[in-house]
């Protein structure tokens, strides 16, 4: 089949490398804004081509959407008015909510199958794009009763042939988990960096100290701020919650130290160490 990336960047581009790797894609086209990004993926061998949105979209089988959120909505409400029943469109977005709920009515709403591969490095562009970046990922997809049943199942075949497992949940949900999962890390990696970086302008010698502790820690303060400040935004509600629980388990740590409390520094840690029964 014929298939239209539109954002060629790291989720795009790997699962453009993937269609082809799998025999899924016959051509794909890809759509972007910056002349540069198309012209490297053309030079990598992501896509064969570059059309602009509507042309893009009108050779397409299956068009897959994977773009900043808050340019996603009005460029997918684009799509979805140029498509007929014969294709199917994907998203491969952070944030779930906005984005179903602004297609809901939709006429061609059924043609449309939201997703969430769990899966990304803090790289931008077509050269973070990445060969079997998939496999053993999970998959998320939501409102799956919305989607015409023969879409749905081939966005599950092809999730599936590139080794991913599907999580299915509503779009509400979705927000909630991955602010808990995803997006407090990356906050969190971007304020310590901050830190580190405040402290560092007193003390020259404090990245010649760093470990690989310090940098898996901070690995995520790399990402781009163009993608991820648009997904903080659209999930505010649910990382303000979850960064208020954050602060609180700061606060407690902090509190230990101050008070000299041992025992309370110890039972915080060994709490902290029950994440192994989900985190082998």
């Amino acid at each position: 089949m014929n298939v239209a990336i539109v954002g060629v960047g790291l989720i795009g581009g790997s699962m453009a490398l993937a269609l082809k790797e799998k025999g899924i894609a016959k051509k794909v086209i890809g759509v972007g804004r910056s002349a540069t990004s198309i012209a490297k993926a053309i030079e990598l061998g992501i896509i064969d081509e570059a059309l602009p949105l509507e042309d893009a979209v009108k050779q397409a089988d299956f068009i897959y959407v994977s773009i900043p959120v808050d340019a996603t909505i009005p460029v997918m409400q684009q799509i979805m008015n140029l498509i007929t029943d014969k294709q199917i469109v994907v998203d491969a977005g952070s944030t779930k909510f906005a984005l179903c709920d602004a297609l809901k009515d939709h006429p061609m709403r059924k043609q449309f199958v939201a997703t969430h591969p769990m899966w990304g490095t803090e790289y931008s562009g077509p050269e973070a794009a990445v060969r079997g970046a998939f496999a053993g990922r999970a998959c998320v997809i939501c409102e799956k009763e919305k989607s015409d049943p023969a879409a749905l199942q081939a966005v599950e075949n092809i999730y599936k042939a590139v080794n991913m497992h599907i999580i299915y949940m509503d779009a509400a949900n979705h927000d909630v988990h991955a602010a808990y999962i995803s997006h407090i890390s990356h906050i969190t990696s971007f304020a310590l960096a901050n830190t580190v970086l405040e402290k560092e302008k007193e003390e020259d010698a404090i990245f010649e100290m760093a470990g690989g502790g310090f940098e898996s820690t901070v690995r995520l303060a790399k990402s781009n701020s163009a993608m991820w400040a648009p997904i903080f935004m659209q999930n505010k509600e649910n990382v303000l919650d979850v960064l208020n629980e954050h602060i609180s388990q700061l606060r407690k740590f902090k509190a230990s130290l101050e008070k000299e409390n041992m025992e309370y520094l110890i039972e915080l840690m060994e709490n902290a160490n029950k994440i192994k029964r989900i985190l082998k």
